[in-house]
């Protein structure tokens, strides 16, 4: 009997599907592909830890997300959506999908088998009340542990919530974890109010003398409701500007993201000025962001000789990006279907000089913070991340690629303007695993950004329109999202309802992917490294922290003046609502 011929040859991810259709038969109950990078296979739940497995492990496969969606309304089950992206063979964005029953809303966890699902596999619980059969951490992630068991913000079925319930108890008693052995150990608090942060997390250090033994930490303090206001208030192409507040730093590649997952599920053809504008933005948004981490790295190490230089010549990026878009900040340029904004002539010849300039001044001032002793003691073995634990949590940006994983979304899945100069480009790794490994990653690429705008202005641009406008949305159509932000990997993903509303949106930023690592760096260290272990993420917590405030009992609104949310910040007698 000769052999069934393949029905997906010749598309991207076909190999895998075969590959998992063939090791796991009878698991796979439907192929689909949302876009002709993106292949979707749906498998039986008990099935998936297996076949995520396999596709993670032995194909080449990373986990940067997985989407928790309420189908009930359509379908009448809950659906998990497990992305993989798949870089060794065969390369795609993958995602295996797997249906809930609606009433009890059990899965069998990945994250026992795959680490990297474990905050993702958290988040699901939380939010939609879904239960992690072996799930590897049980506790909350997003929503405070006093919050009622019983209520589960994006469930379809849950009221347009504004503000937070009352405490089920009076006080919170999170379980923080702690592995010291036979270690006599005392607890280091940092947090949640730190000097060393601009933004709240709990981190306790178990140490022993000055030797970190062992940590955990505590996140999600600001809740800012971005994915219940999208799906409830906005339409789907004003979540486009929502997207860009996920972060003050890398706002812009949230953006792009974003759009991304419209323009890939409905078909729309994003003009080719468009895409090579977008990666220009891209590039000076990675600017300005590396050249504030370098400065950072500086001031945690001591040197804020360092620390002051490395934030003037930032001003030039900032310039940069003014130029370019008329503001410091790129908000409000990019749209469905391409930007707002094309880039002149005379805005070129300005760009070229201001970046001779910027790229003498940074490769001047990273030759002197490379060759201080001092800074190179502080930086060298510390904040180890072994590339085992690397390749269990799938982390990005420059935390994996300073632990030797040449990952980098530009180049691995090239997308926007990068498609079109990614055969001589390449990811920039160090094999060190320590901050001084992040540190090079970050310097190689900000010389590298400047190379690359200066590539795309000058050699590449084409003419043509800067916005395609004439398309139409089809409900019930979803997709991947994917870029590099300064700080790694953003992955979005959405469907749009029948209402021109996003039904769901799960918009993850390139630190919600870093975190989990953070207690292995840890470990080995002293006291005085944590604050430099943690800059060494270029953490964000706020665009890691994108979830639902809400109000059990007050169904009604209104706008509250200042005075009125100060005079309730001081008594807390009553609610706001009720002044």
């Amino acid at each position: 009997m000769t052999k069934e011929k393949n029905p997906y040859a010749g598309r991207p991810g076909a190999t895998h599907v075969e590959a998992v259709k063939e090791r796991f038969p009878g698991a796979v109950t439907d192929v689909s592909w949302s876009t002709d990078y993106q292949p979707v296979i749906t498998v039986d739940a008990d099935s998936a830890p297996g076949v995520i497995e396999y596709l993670y492990y032995e194909r080449g496969g990373w986990m940067p997300v997985m989407a928790a969606n309420d189908e009930r309304p359509l379908i009448n089950k809950f659906a998990l959506y497990y992305i993989l992206s798949m870089e060794e063979q065969d390369k795609c964005m993958l995602t295996v999908r797997c249906e809930l029953d609606p009433v009890s809303g059990e899965f069998q966890a990945v994250s026992a088998r795959v680490p990297a699902a474990v905050w993702s596999e958290r988040e699901a619980q939380d939010l939609f009340g879904l239960t992690g059969r072996n799930i590897l951490d049980n506790r909350n992630l997003v929503l405070p542990d006093d919050w009622p068991q019983d209520l589960h913000p994006l469930r379809k079925d849950s009221m347009d919530y504004r503000f937070r319930p009352a405490p089920t108890r009076e006080i919170e008693n999170y379980d923080f974890l702690k592995d010291t052995g036979d270690h006599e150990t005392r607890v280091i608090p940092m947090g949640p109010m730190h000097i060393t942060s601009d933004e709240p997390a709990h981190f306790r250090l178990y140490v022993e003398g000055e030797q970190i033994i062992d940590a955990d930490y505590r996140m999600f303090f600001i809740h800012r409701g971005m994915e219940k206001c999208a799906e409830s208030r906005l339409n789907y192409d004003g979540v486009n500007f929502l997207a860009e507040r996920i972060c003050g730093i890398c706002g812009y590649a949230h953006s792009v993201a974003y759009a991304e997952t419209v323009e890939r599920a409905q078909g729309i053809e994003v003009p080719k000025r468009a895409q090579y504008i977008r990666s220009i933005l891209m590039e000076v948004e990675r600017l300005h962001s590396h050249l504030l981490n370098l400065g950072l790295v500086c001031h945690y190490t001591g040197f804020d000789t360092g620390f002051q230089h490395f934030f003037r010549i930032r001003e030039d990026a900032m310039d940069l990006a003014e130029l370019l878009t008329g503001a410091r900040k790129t908000y409000g340029l990019n749209i469905i279907g391409g930007v707002r904004r094309d880039i002149l002539a005379s805005q070129t010849a300005e760009t070229f000089a201001k970046i001779d300039k910027l790229r003498d001044d940074t490769k001047r001032l990273c030759d002197q913070m490379l060759s201080t002793p001092n800074f190179r003691k502080r930086v060298e073995g510390v904040g180890i991340l072994a590339p085992k634990i690397a390749r269990d949590y799938s982390p990005v940006g420059p935390v994996v690629r300073g632990s030797g994983f040449a990952r980098d979304a530009r180049w691995v899945h090239p997308f926007e303007g990068y498609q079109y100069i990614a055969d001589h480009h390449k990811p920039f790794t160090e094999e060190s695993c320590d901050v001084k490994g992040r540190t090079l990653v970050r310097v190689h690429e900000v010389l590298d950004s400047m190379d690359i705008v200066e590539e795309l202005l000058r050699d590449e641009l084409p003419a043509g329109p800067i916005l395609n406008d004439k398309f139409h949305i089809e409900p019930g159509k979803f997709a991947i999202g994917y870029d590099e932000a300064p700080r790694g990997e953003n992955v979005h993903w959405s469907m749009i309802g029948n209402n021109q509303k996003t039904y769901r949106w799960r918009a993850k930023a390139a630190t919600y992917s870093n975190w989990p690592v953070l207690r292995y760096m840890f470990r080995g260290n002293t006291i005085s490294d944590a604050a430099l272990i943690v800059g060494s993420i270029d953490p964000c917590y706020s665009c890691t922290e994108r979830v639902s405030i809400v109000d059990v009992k007050k169904r009604k609104e209104q706008i509250l003046t200042k005075q009125q949310f100060e005079e309730y910040g001081r008594t807390q007698k009553h609610s706001p609502i009720d002044m």
